[in-house]
């Protein structure tokens, strides 16, 4: 079985085709959006979702999230006695995502196409096929998500001719793709982007704006010692000032209580930077796809923070029209590679889609330039140009700068920066040529194809002679010997029971509303948890479900009326 997965940095979610449509798979707890966080538990086990993000701030040295930010790097997390590296914590979110379509349909999940942001460099999407590699399954594609929302978009209308750009704002970053569509054919003509651009950054800077606001407040606790309540009330607020024009920022701390209210208004000067930095990347898009905002018939708004009023405004603004909002922006993702793994799998329903990306990035080579009159290395010869049609293939033509050089080092680079001291260096191929006097040409290929895998070919006209090198692996991404000892030491992790997750996810909500309450209050959370342990000390499932049933309604009313 093969399913599509928006694996986020915030929230994932998984979707399979059946019935000649996408339909999301809920997780054991019931829900689409399972939240990007893994920790561990008391006895050292695996929690992945919601049960994950409700310690956070009661057990922050055994939980993790965001670490999608960090993908593709050598960046790694302590989880109590054990350090992660992003690769395998997207696998622990992977894995409980394939089993949560396990468990609804009965058959085994052995392929995914999975989505990354547009803007992912290469090495990020290395990192993401490993995490699915680690995760037990073999990942048929990556598809870029604003092509994945496209699909979703345009499947219904797959009869029509139109342009379109898909405004993709999630947790961590930010893409911006326009597409045609025509003849059934989603062709995405550019994309751009920024890959630390998301929902997190709004809410750091209205928490950084509270903190602010309350330095001359007695007893205001050190910021750092905070951070977790702080970003979840942050998120609270950004959220409510979606609905309302405005909202009280609470901080609760060991029974005190500090307060402001944010208003639109508040919003707008606050978060002006981060709305300008939105500008870029569409720009760069529309000169690339050398079209102009009046030709776009249509714009979609995808991605959880495209909720933000502020940030409809700012596309309104831009484009000069109401962007379309009839996709769910927290769900387009899920269902358009659902929609991909379809047509890998070559569904009846779906003979007449064809689908065509484009490489986001530049890549080439280093080269030496004549600046004045000395030669100065460190120059940057693209080869393969951001958002050409992929597969592509492009060759040029360098030569030997020395009399009776014997070797090139062809050094390979990704980026659009003109030196390529400011580029990712992506490998390096030596070279022998033949020692003579004069310049040796050699042509220089890149071949980039469907599943981001990038060949560079050195051929030498003279002699014939051909030297090849695939670009698999990147600094900081984990060798083939590296990702099998990784996969046999998440293979000995103990998991939590799936079918406890319920119950460990209200035990974890209790323990974060009694640490952060005193009194009276901390004293009835305590009666509550102490009988919702009496219930599960029966291991009757019919005593432990009324008891859930009761607590869950109690704490809604503490936390609305209680202090919360």
């Amino acid at each position: 079985m093969i399913v599509g997965i928006d694996l986020g940095t915030t929230n994932s979610l998984v979707a399979v085709w059946h019935n000649d449509a996408s339909v999301l798979v809920p997780n054991v707890l019931g829900h689409v959006l399972t939240p990007s966080v893994v920790g561990l538990d008391e006895e050292g086990r695996i929690l992945v979702g919601q049960a994950a993000r409700e310690r956070l701030h009661t057990h922050p040295g055994q939980t993790a999230a965001l670490f999608k930010r960090h993908m593709g790097s050598a960046h790694t997390v302590q989880l109590g006695s054990r350090s992660f590296r992003p690769e395998e914590l997207s696998a622990l979110v992977l894995r409980s995502l394939k089993e949560d379509v396990e468990r609804a349909y009965g058959e085994p999940v052995t392929e995914a196409v999975i989505s990354v942001p547009a803007y992912f460099s290469d090495a990020q999407r290395k990192a993401t096929r490993i995490a699915g590699e680690l995760a037990g399954l073999k990942v048929e594609k990556l598809i870029n998500e604003p092509t994945a929302a496209a699909l979703a978009y345009g499947l219904p209308q797959r009869d029509k001719e139109t342009s379109f750009l898909v405004f993709d704002l999630g947790g961590g970053t930010f893409d911006v793709s326009i597409l045609e569509l025509f003849d059934g054919v989603v062709e995405v003509r550019a994309s751009a982007g920024d890959n630390y651009l998301g929902g997190e950054d709004f809410d750091h800077l209205l928490a950084e704006r509270f903190i602010q606001t309350q330095r001359d407040q007695p007893d205001f606790p050190a910021p750092q010692s905070i951070i977790q309540p702080l970003r979840r009330e942050a998120e609270r607020v950004r959220q409510a000032l979606g609905q309302d024009n405005d909202s009280e920022f609470v901080l609760r701390v060991d029974g005190k209580e500090w307060k402001h209210v944010f208003t639109q208004d508040d919003m707008s000067t606050l978060f002006a930077p981060l709305l300008e930095r939105l500008r870029n990347p569409i720009e760069r898009a529309l000169r690339d796809a050398k079209i102009r905002i009046n030709e776009l018939d249509e714009v979609l708004l995808v991605g959880g923070t495209t909720r933000m009023p502020l940030v409809r405004k700012l596309a309104a603004g831009l484009f000069g029209r109401f962007p379309s909002i009839h996709l769910n922006p927290d769900e387009a993702v899920a269902h358009g590679a659902a929609i991909q793994a379809a047509l890998k799998s070559r569904s009846a329903a779906l003979e007449e889609v064809i689908l065509t990306d484009v490489c986001s990035y530049t890549m080439g080579i280093e080269i030496s330039q004549r600046v004045g009159k000395d030669r100065e290395n460190g120059h940057y010869l693209p080869i393969i140009e951001r958002n050409s049609t992929v597969p592509v293939s492009r060759v040029k033509t360098v030569s030997t700068v020395h009399d009776f050089q014997d070797s090139v080092m062809v050094c390979i680079y990704q980026g659009e920066s003109r030196l390529v001291r400011d580029n990712i260096a992506l490998g390096e191929l030596d070279i022998p040529v033949p020692p003579q006097k004069g310049p040796v040409d050699l042509d220089v290929r890149f071949t980039y194809d469907n599943n981001g895998i990038l060949e560079c070919q050195v051929s030498i006209p003279a002699t014939g002679e051909q030297h090849v090198l695939v670009i698999e692996n990147n600094p900081g991404v984990l060798s083939t010997k590296e990702i099998a000892e990784r996969l046999q030491a998440l293979a000995a992790l103990k998991v939590h029971p799936r079918d406890q997750q319920i119950n460990t996810l209200l035990v974890a909500r209790l323990e974060r509303m009694y640490q952060e309450s005193l009194g009276d209050l901390r004293e009835e959370i305590d009666r509550c948890a102490n009988r919702f342990q009496q219930a599960l000390a029966t291991q009757d499932e019919h005593i432990i479900r009324q008891a859930r049933s009761d607590l869950s309604e109690r704490i809604a009313r503490l936390e609305r009326g209680g202090g919360y």
